[in-house]
Order: structure tokens, then C-alpha cells, then sequence
């Protein structure tokens, strides 16, 4: 009697064996993977439940891409600048020059210090008077003006000090007295963030293979869709809760696929993500509401509001709490919808329950660990702020309750409220469809499967 690992019907009966010892040479896949979900191929799965995914997922496709169409702004609104903050023009420069001076003559016009050092501004003012300062003489390097040089004076105590030879960026206020038209306001980073990306390109293609490439690819087009598509909407006017949710889709629809293959396997990890994404955005619009959080806590959000009065700032909110999440989520969900479907492979004969228990088993894992990694990435980026809290003895209730703090809480818990939910949801769907699929055409090579062990002990005499 023909063994069933080795009958034409059953592709994967190697690939099973594959995972259990050697994983990261399994047949099919161009390249490997950090994460368990892309080892090998996805077992191929029954016309029929190939339907069904489709008749849910192709129309899903197509409203979101029609959406798309219809909110297209077309560029960013065009505006007077204002000079305040990153809404100036800004030009290329270098310093060219670099003299030592006198702080005390560069500054004869200011007001002279009270010499009160207890406090940020005397200590400031007295250090201007006394201490020594640079003249830095700047080129202006690009735009109209090029070859045009003006000078920079620099506190000693300043938190940016110019070198000679250094690449800077300049602002340019055309409607300033000439001799003040151009001012240093950053240096120019591009060099060391360019290698550094290099690097990081470097790395995902030498590690993923064409799985990294294909990765590196989704990431320039979701960063495409969110500067061409979900900004520029906004800034037209269009409702940033529904830009964000269609931008979203369209980012996981191309990166999932792309990075994953046009496989069942990926499209329960899409409905799984697709569900939680519509979770995250309920509770973040019920909470952002019921709290008062208004989206304008900062000299940036305010600038925005100015310039662009119709913008919903509490919607803009929104649609950074769901942005934020879609990374993580892709990552949650594909790794339980692989889950599921090894297990499949390794026991074909377990049922929709026991295959969703042995999931979800690896799932409070990475539920515990993606958690702890959300929370601790905003506590990092609001680090400084924490700092000024810490210093001013505040209570954790005070911090707590005021706006900035808040908007981060909410954004933490309720994506964090969406990525737990998103577990469960997903590896029950991802058991239901892969257990469903047992009548399809791999039917001839699964049912066969208990009587194994039954021929390995005849074997074994």
C-alpha cells in the first residue's frame, strides 16, 4: 500500500517534516524570515473555501481602493507660509568660517543681566555677557541667494555649537531686514541617516533574501501612500478618521500580500487585522470623546490648527491611534494565522478547538511581549516630558489627568486593547477556515493519517 507522505496529493507531507527539523531551508520560500510565519508555503487550500475568501476579501479590496480614488487629493493645499516653526523656507548652507569672539561685544544691545544665576534665563543672560562666543561665517548653498554668506553667532552655552566645514540648514525670511534674512536653524543630517538606512536596507536583504526585498518594497509604498494619499487628504478637508481607515487598508492589502504571498494563510491574517483595525477605531473614537481630548496639546498641532482651521484635531488623533497600530497588528496576526496553520500540518486530524487551544497558547506569549514593547515605545518617546513631570514632584494622578499625558494613555491602551483582541480573533478564524478545508482536494492525503503510527510499528518488526 502506497505511504501517504509520499502520494502526489499530499505537497506538504515534506514541507511538515521540513519545519520540524530544518525550518529555515524549507522548499518554495526564496528567503528566510526573524519570525515563525514565513517559513515554508502555505498548504494550498479547496476551491470552494478559495471562494469564499475571495467573495469577502475582493470586494473589501475594491471599496478600498475606489475609496482611495475618490478622497485622491491630489498634492497638499498650497498656503502663505508663516516663518513659525517648519512652516518657513529653508536653504542648504555651510560654515566656511569660525572665529572666536567676545560674548560681551557681539551682545551690546541686549539687555545686560540682572545677576540673578538662580534661575535658566539669568545664567543664559549672564554667560551671553561674560562668557565666549563663535562667529561663524555661513555660505548659503542652494536657492536663489547662492554663494551669499552672513554670520551666526553662538552661545557658549548653546545646545548646537558649529564647526568649521559643516553642512547646515538655513531659514530664509524674505521680508526681514536684509542683514537678517538668513538664520541657522539645524544641522544637515542626510549623510549619517542615509548610510544608516543603507545599512538597514543591507541587512533585511542579506538576512530576508527576496522576502527582504519584497519587505523593503511595501515599506517605500506605505510610506508612499501615507505622503501622497492619507496627509495631503487630510490637509484637504477630507474626515481624517476615514482617510486613516481606508490609507490603512490600502497599506495592509499591499504590504501583507506582498511580503506574504497571495495565499489563504495571508488572507485570514488580512480579515484578522482588518477586524481589530475596525476595534481599535471604535474604542478610540468612544474613549477620545468620553475623555475631552482635543488633539491640540503641542506648538505643532497648534501650528496645524492655524493654518488649517477645518482639520478635526481629535479625528487627526484618531487616525494616528490606528496608523500606529497597523505595524504591530500585521506582525500579531500573521504569526497566529502561521501558527495555525503548522499545527494543521504537523496534525492534520486535530479539529477547529484543538487546533485554536495549541494557538493560542503561542499567542499569550506574544501577547505578553508585543504589549510590554507597545507601552514601553511611547514611554520612550515621551520620555522627556515624563522627566519634566518627575521634576515638578507631580502626582501620577495629576500627570496622568493632564491632555498630553492622557492622549498617550488612550493611544497605548486602546492599541493595546486592539492587538490582544486581535489573538484570538484571528486564530479562530485561521482554525475555522484550515480545519474547514479538510474536504478539499488534500482530503485523500489527511484521512489516511491516524493509521500511521499503526504502519510504523509493523515497520519497526
Amino acid at each position: 500500500m502506497p505511504q501517504p507522505p509520499t502520494t502526489p496529493t499530499d505537497p506538504h507531507s515534506h514541507t511538515g517534516h521540513d519545519h520540524a527539523s530544518h525550518g529555515h531551508a524549507t522548499g518554495g520560500s526564496p528567503g528566510g524570515h526573524g519570525h515563525s510565519h514565513s517559513h515554508g508555503p502555505a498548504a494550498p487550500v479547496s476551491k470552494h473555501l478559495r471562494k469564499v475568501i475571495a467573495a469577502v476579501l475582493i470586494p473589501f479590496a475594491a471599496a478600498v481602493f475606489v475609496g482611495m480614488a475618490v478622497l485622491w487629493p491630489g498634492g497638499a493645499p498650497a498656503h502663505e507660509r508663516t516663518g513659525v516653526g517648519f512652516d518657513r523656507q529653508t536653504q542648504q548652507g555651510t560654515v566656511v568660517a569660525l572665529a572666536k569672539v567676545d560674548c560681551k561685544s557681539v551682545n551690546a544691545s541686549q539687555v545686560p543681566p540682572t545677576g540673578d544665576t538662580s534661575t535658566p534665563e539669568g545664567r543664559e543672560a549672564q554667560a551671553a555677557q561674560t562668557g565666549e562666543c563663535k562667529k561663524a561665517t555661513v555660505e548659503v548653498a542652494s536657492g536663489p541667494d547662492k554663494g551669499r554668506a552672513f554670520f551666526e553667532i553662538v552661545q557658549p552655552g548653546a545646545p548646537r555649537q558649529l564647526e568649521k566645514g559643516q553642512e547646515v540648514v538655513v531659514a530664509y525670511a524674505p521680508d526681514a531686514p536684509r542683514d537678517l534674512q538668513y538664520s541657522v536653524v539645524d544641522v544637515n543630517r542626510k549623510l549619517p541617516l542615509a548610510l544608516l538606512a543603507g545599512i538597514f536596507a543591507l541587512a533585511v536583504v542579506v538576512v530576508g533574501r527576496m522576502r527582504g526585498v519584497f519587505a523593503l518594497v511595501a515599506l517605500v509604498v506605505s510610506f508612499a501612500i501615507l505622503t501622497l494619499f492619507i496627509l495631503p487628504a487630510i490637509l484637504q478637508g477630507s474626515n481624517p478618521l476615514l482617510v486613516a481607515v481606508i490609507g490603512a487598508s490600502a497599506i495592509m492589502l499591499i504590504a501583507l500580500y506582498m511580503c506574504h504571498g497571495l495565499t489563504a494563510r495571508t488572507s485570514v491574517a488580512v480579515l484578522g487585522t482588518l477586524v481589530s483595525l475596525l476595534l481599535i477605531g471604535l474604542l478610540g473614537s468612544l474613549f477620545i470623546d468620553w475623555a475631552f481630548l482635543s488633539g491640540n496639546t503641542d506648538d505643532n498641532t497648534g501650528l496645524i490648527h492655524g493654518l488649517y482651521p477645518h482639520i478635526d484635531m481629535s479625528g487627526l488623533l484618531l487616525a494616528g491611534v490606528i496608523i500606529g497600530s497597523l505595524g504591530v497588528l500585521d506582525d500579531v496576526t500573521v504569526t497566529q494565522t502561521s501558527a495555525v496553520w503548522e499545527l494543521h500540518q504537523a496534525d492534520p486530524a486535530m479539529g477547529p478547538r484543538g487546533l485554536y487551544r495549541a494557538a493560542i497558547r503561542i499567542g499569550r506569549d506574544h501577547i505578553a511581549s508585543v504589549v510590554n514593547t507597545l507601552v514601553l515605545a511611547y514611554a520612550g518617546a515621551a520620555l522627556p516630558l515624563l522627566l519634566l513631570f518627575s521634576i515638578a514632584n507631580s502626582s501620577m494622578g495629576s500627570v496622568a489627568n493632564s491632555e498630553l499625558v492622557a492622549e498617550e494613555i488612550v493611544r497605548t491602551l486602546v492599541g493595546s486593547i486592539g492587538l490582544v483582541a486581535s489573538v484570538p480573533v484571528t486564530t479562530a478564524l485561521a482554525a475555522l477556515v484550515v480545519s474547514a478545508d479538510r474536504t478539499g482536494p488534500s482530503a485523500a492525503a489527511t484521512v489516511p493519517q491516524p493509521a500511521r503510527g499503526g504502519r510504523g510499528r509493523r515497520r519497526k518488526r
